[in-house]
């Protein structure tokens, strides 16, 4: 008998440039068509730091480097796939293009503000930024 299943663990990226956060549009469910901070399952063997720069290239193809943690969100229903807890990290810019690629369809800088925002990023945006994303980069 298989015991209960545990949370996946999952990372965030915060990325603020100019007068906006970078953001993505999500290719697939959950959350279709909306926006999203870059972000993914960590793999085993790598840690968090790792996975966030490695989603954040993924879905945006800018390199990042995590410059503080932002927090650890574990709401069991923060998710509809499940239980997955999510690390958030703001990170800076230190190179790349930005281009949508894996599983979004669009990416942009954007004011969080202006869009309606996936999963609960909203909440991680303001504890990144204190506020509003003006003026962060």
């Amino acid at each position: 008998m298989a015991g209960p299943e545990t949370p996946k663990l999952m990372v965030d990226v915060v990325i603020p440039s100019g007068e906006g956060i970078v953001l993505i549009r999500r290719a697939g469910d959950p959350f279709e068509g909306q926006w999203a901070l870059p972000g993914g399952f960590v793999e085993v063997g790598e840690t968090v730091e790792t996975a966030a720069a490695r989603e954040a290239a993924e879905e945006t193809g800018l390199a990042v480097e995590p410059a503080r943690l932002v927090g650890v969100y574990s709401e069991p229903d923060r998710d509809p796939r499940g239980h997955n807890v999510s690390i958030a990290f703001l990170a800076r810019i230190v190179g790349g293009d930005l281009v949508a690629a894996t599983d979004a369809a669009e990416v942009s800088i954007l004011d969080p503000d202006s869009v309606e925002l996936a999963f609960d990023h909203r909440r991680i945006i303001a504890d990144a930024t204190g506020g509003p994303a003006v003026g962060l980069a």
